[in-house]
């Protein structure tokens, strides 16, 4: 079974669905690749998960950075797992380049890895701010889409201090 509920962030309507037991998306009402989850899901806003995920966005919105204290589980191929994981090294308040994502994907298990590739899988994120995936820009520091809106992107890294 999955459920979802809604949350209300200075930039517009946030989704979030789980399993029961971890978050499995977090999506802007929207963003690219964005299916209601009312279809498909119960509206269960008193999920204690989403309770919890709810604290985390309050803290982060506030400008600060939270400590990730739920699961989290995300399908996906196994290419975009890993650039899904590599993402959460990059560190609050700082940007990395889909560039520098492959090459480090490259480094680590050996296959030729593109920017291209990397834009790619960055784009289909399926827990948007918590796997932080705004913090990915172009070679050139600009901001090269966002699922949910470069105007999104352009906030959230300001918010982390990132002057863009």
């Amino acid at each position: 079974m999955q459920y979802y509920c809604e949350y209300y962030s200075p930039i517009g309507k946030i989704f979030l669905q789980s399993d029961g037991c971890c978050m499995t998306e977090l999506k802007f009402e929207n963003q690219k690749y964005f299916v209601s989850p009312s279809d498909s899901a119960e509206n269960c806003p008193d999920l204690p998960l989403f309770k919890s995920v709810c604290r985390w966005l309050d803290a982060y919105f506030n400008g600060e950075n939270p400590e990730i204290s739920f699961d989290v589980r995300v399908q996906g191929s196994e290419f975009c797992r890993r650039v899904w994981d590599e993402l959460m090294n990059i560190p609050y308040g700082k940007t990395d380049t889909y560039a520098g994502v492959a090459a480090r994907l490259e480094e680590k298990y050996g296959k030729n890895t593109s920017a291209r590739a990397v834009g790619g899988a960055v784009g289909r994120n399926p827990v948007a701010i918590i796997i932080p995936c705004h913090r990915v820009v172009g070679s050139d520091s600009s901001l090269t889409g966002y699922a949910a809106g470069t105007d999104k992107k352009r906030f959230l890294l300001s918010l982390e201090g990132v002057l863009i």
